[in-house]
Order: structure tokens, then sequence, then C-alpha cells
């Protein structure tokens, strides 16, 4: 299963004092799987906004040391800043970057929540969608009447936190807590360097809109209400905040956009929004940029908008569709976009650790054949499967790309999407399998010394193996699949690429033979027989399925390969 990540973004009423804020970032930085992405301190807000990212469990731990720090540290009744804030750690959002759903993001924040609340004796309040209540889910809501009207709030029983204590806390006042979607800050640049017709798009787009007036024209007399209150006329997008601007280190005007909820209304959307807005204005988008970091589906999903428009196929690998959204949004317009850099999940890979699959194919091949028993015959064997997949996305692209099949396009990129999950899929596996087998080694090495270590030993060895044979019968599973994908592409597949169909089909079946190998060599250590048994029969039956398969594929790519009046 692919790693959860989460992100945290907690806002700390201290920007001008680094020592402070380095001793509250400092927190963040000793857990493990955890990764700080940046620390914005603001002189003016007197505030810092935190950044960091990682696994669910750890980063809530990272937070909890963080707001603790901080509550030791900012005396409420010593700040002043231009920003709202009713506490020292004024809000604490966390955020569902990637394998993660808001709902499980939710309770994580409100586990966040209670320990605040328990342990560190902190005023709690839910917010956004990890609030209890409706009336509670808008933060300006929850922080009316900011630190100096709090303890007037407190006293009131409708506004009784969420968790820890309904008493006013000077020293550190109260903290929101919340669960939102990913905020994207994403400018839009344009062809002019008026700021006002940069403002007009951004009236345009924006949730908000623009103050209605009797004309229509921005000069006109505004609308009134029954209460004498303006009447907004909403712009075109949902989640969007927006006004333009003059950026004089580049010489252009560009609509500053914030995009609340990416889900809603994602990156490509809002930039080809403000394409259509612009075009009716007699101004042109000439690029765009995200500040700060994305994650990496927001990009890939605009990658894949701009692949559909072109009638491409989406089964390509992911660095190819992020080059398509980088180029199609211009974002690499007013300097170079590294993916490396701006994306999450790929500035929290690590690159230190040397993976397989990150080897030349002629290191690959001498590793294996070293003195090291790892890689073995199960990273082979995912190898193999992911050779097979490969070249049944390939038959799939080459047909979706193919002169005179245009109208087939969506139909073969359907197939190249699913096997390039799959090969994706075995490509994890290849390294997953060897560090399996790395963790029996590691289980064999515990202390043996006495009656409970030898249990826990025992105990560890057992669960190493079954991981080692979970494994490669996860491969055997997918190799399998994928001999579905090779199946449709040797009948309805680009007939030039039918040879290549029949070898997908010998890999994947290799593969699951392989793996099969290893499911069976490493049954044999399992006490628990039950368990093994249930294990053998499944892994049987994925080969019969497999051989069946390999059968009916190269029956069709050798009829094809017949030649005429053969």
């Amino acid at each position: 299963m692919q790693r959860q990540l989460i992100e945290c973004v907690p806002n700390f009423s201290e920007g001008r004092d680094p020592y402070v804020i380095r001793q509250i970032t400092d927190q963040v930085e000793t857990v493990e799987g955890v990764k700080l992405l940046d620390v914005d301190p603001g002189k003016a807000t007197n505030r810092t906004v935190v950044t960091f990212v990682g696994t669910p469990a750890e980063v809530v731990e990272a937070a909890v040391r963080a707001v603790r720090k901080a509550s030791e540290l900012i005396d409420m009744r010593k700040h002043h800043g231009e920003h709202p804030r009713f506490g020292a750690c004024d809000v604490c959002p966390l955020v569902p970057v990637s394998n993660i759903t808001m709902e499980e993001t939710v309770q994580y924040a409100r586990t966040l929540a209670r320990r605040l609340g328990e342990e560190l004796g902190l005023t709690i309040y839910c917010y956004e969608s990890a609030a209890f209540r409706d009336e509670r889910r808008n933060l300006a809501t929850v922080r009316a009447g900011e630190y100096e009207g709090l303890k007037d709030k407190l006293a009131k029983p409708e506004w009784k936190p969420d968790f820890g204590p309904a008493t006013f806390n000077a020293k550190s006042g109260a903290t929101a807590v919340g669960a939102r979607d990913f905020l994207v800050a994403y400018n839009v640049n344009l062809n002019t360097t008026s700021t006002r017709r940069a403002n007009a798009i951004a009236y345009d787009i924006r949730e908000k809109g623009r103050v209605k007036t009797v004309d229509g024209t921005p000069a006109g007399k505004p609308v009134l209400d029954e209460t004498g209150q303006k009447v907004w006329q909403p712009g075109s997008l949902k989640c969007v905040k927006a006004i333009g601007w003059f950026i004089e280190e580049y010489g252009v005007a560009q609509i500053s956009i914030n995009l609340t909820n990416i889900s809603v209304t994602p990156i490509h959307v809002a930039f080809d929004e403000c394409c259509r807005r612009a075009e009716a204005r007699g101004v042109r988008v000439s690029g765009s940029e995200i500040v700060g970091m994305v994650p990496l589906r927001a990009i890939l999903e605009a990658g894949r908008h701009y692949l559909r428009r072109q009638q491409r196929s989406l089964g390509i690998p992911d660095r190819e569709i992020i080059k398509i959204a980088v180029k199609s949004m211009g974002l690499d317009d007013l300097g170079p976009f590294d993916p490396d850099e701006k994306i999450i999940e790929y500035k929290l890979a690590d690159r230190s650790k040397k993976r397989l699959i990150d080897r030349t194919l002629v290191d690959f091949v001498e590793e294996t054949a070293s003195e090291s028993p790892a890689p073995g015959g199960g990273s082979i064997s995912a190898a193999m499967g992911a050779m097979g997949a490969a070249l049944a996305t390939m038959v799939a692209n080459l047909s979706s790309h193919k002169r005179g099949w245009d109208a087939r396009w969506e139909e073969f990129s359907t197939w190249a999407v699913k096997g390039k999950a799959l090969h994706d899929e075995l490509l994890r596996l290849i390294d997953e399998d060897t560090d399996a087998f790395n963790r029996i080694m590691d289980a064999f090495g515990l202390p043996k010394g006495t009656p409970e270590e030898v249990a826990a030993r025992k105990q560890a060895i057992q669960e190493a193996t079954k991981g080692a044979i979970e494994v490669p019968l996860r491969v055997m599973q997918v190799a399998c699949d994928a001999m579905e994908v090779v199946h449709a592409m040797a009948e309805i597949g680009n007939p030039a690429s039918v040879s290549d169909a029949g070898v997908g089909a010998l890999a994947a079946r290799s593969a699951v033979m392989g793996a099969h190998l290893n499911v069976r060599i490493n049954a044999k250590d399992v006490k628990d027989r039950a368990w093994v048994a249930d294990i053998l029969s499944r892994a049987q039956g994925i080969e019969d399925q497999a051989v069946k398969r390999e059968g009916e594929i190269l029956q069709i790519v050798r009829a094809k390969l017949q030649p005429p009046g053969a």
C-alpha cells in the first residue's frame, strides 16, 4: 500500500524573534517520518506560518510537540500584530496530500485536537471539515472577538470548547484545529501591465465576484439590498479568491489566485477560465506560476486534462504527464519548474536510499549476479511482470496514436492507463520483495539471550516470513491481471505490434510462475499451516489462470503472424 501523506500548516503568533521561531520548528524535526518544508515569518503580522508533511500519526506527534513549545515560549498578553489571532498557536489545520481521504484526515485532526486539550491543557475549537457543529466550520466565526474577546466568549455556554478547559488561559489563548483541502497559491501571468485589467479578470473568476451596479459598469451606482447593503455578483469559479496586481520584477500584471479547494476548482480549470476571460477583454495569458508546493495529483490531473483535449493517451509515465501540464499552463514562463522541488511527494522522496528500480539496467543485472542474496527470484519475477505490463501499455499507446484510428483514442487510452497502473505497482514490488527478504534477516538478527527475547525473535521471524510470502503472492496477482491488458492488445491493438503483445504474455506468465516459486519456498517455514494451505491454494489458482491466459494470447498472436495463404 502506498504511503499516506498529510500536511500540517500551524500559524504561530510570533514572527519577529527568530530564536523563538527556531525552537518551535526544531520540535517538528525531532519526529522521524516528518519533513519541515517551509517557515514563513511576518514582522508586520507578528506571525509565522510553518509547513511540514509526513505520515499522519507522525505529523500529529510533530504538531503536538511544536504547539507545546509555542505555549511555553509565546505570551499572548504581549502579542500585537496586524493579523487576526486568538492563541499562541492560532490555527493548526491538517491537509490531505496523497493516498488519504478527507474523512480520514478529519479523524487525525480531532485526535490532534484532543491531545492538545488533554495533554497540554489548551482550549481547542475544531473548524472547517473537522468541526463538530456547522456553526463552527468557518474560522472567522470561531476566531471572532480574537484574543481580546476570548475571556468573555468562553463565559458563554454556546462557546464551550470542543476540547480542553473552558477557562481563559491568558498566556496561550485558544487554538483552532481543522481539516481542509490543499490550498494552492497560484499566479496567472498576463501580456499587460494594467492592474485594472488584471483586477477585472480576477473579479470575473473569483467566487466573491464584484459589486453589482445599476448600469452594469464598474463605475456605476451600486445595487443595494433591502437592508442597504451592496449586492455582489458572484464570479465563475467556486473556492477561488483572486486579485490583480503588477509585478515590477517581471514587468507584467498577474491575477493572484488562492485556490482554497483544488477538489472543487483544480489548477487547470482556473487557468483555462483565466484564458477565456482574458481573451474576452483583449488580453492574453502568457503563463502561470505555482507559489510554494503542490500535491502530485494536482499536476497529474492538469496534465491528463490537456492530454484529453489533444485526444492523446493518458497511459504515459508520470514525468511525461507533468511535462504536458507545465507546458500547457506555462508554469515555466517566469522561471524553471523543477518537479523535484515543487511537487510535495517528489520533495519528500528519500534520495539517499538507492532503490533497485533507480539503477541502470546494467547495474540491476550485475547486482543480481553478485554474491548478495538479494535481489533474488522474487524481485526478478516482479521485474519480468513489469516488463510484460509495460509492453501491453506500449501497444495500447501506439494503437491510441495510430493513423486512421483517431476515433478509438479513448478506448486504447483506457487500456494504457490500466496497464500503467499495473506496471507501476510491479515496479514498486521489485524493491518490496527485497525489503521483505531483508526483514527476515533482521528478525534472525534479534537478540535471544532470555526466554522472552527468544519468543519475540520467533514471532518476528514468523511475521517477516509471512510478509515474504504475501509480496510474491501480490506479484502473481498483479502480473496475472496484466495479462488481461496483454490479451486485449493482442486481439484489438495495432497489428504491427502483435509480437510485442506476445512477448508481454510470456513475461507476465513467467512472472507469475517465478513468484509462485518464492511463495512456496518461504511457505515451508511458517508454523500456521492453515494459513499456508490457504495461500498455496490461492497461488496455484493464479498460476493456472495465467497459464490459461498465456495459451489464449499466444494462439491469437500466432494466428496474426501466419504468412498470407499459409
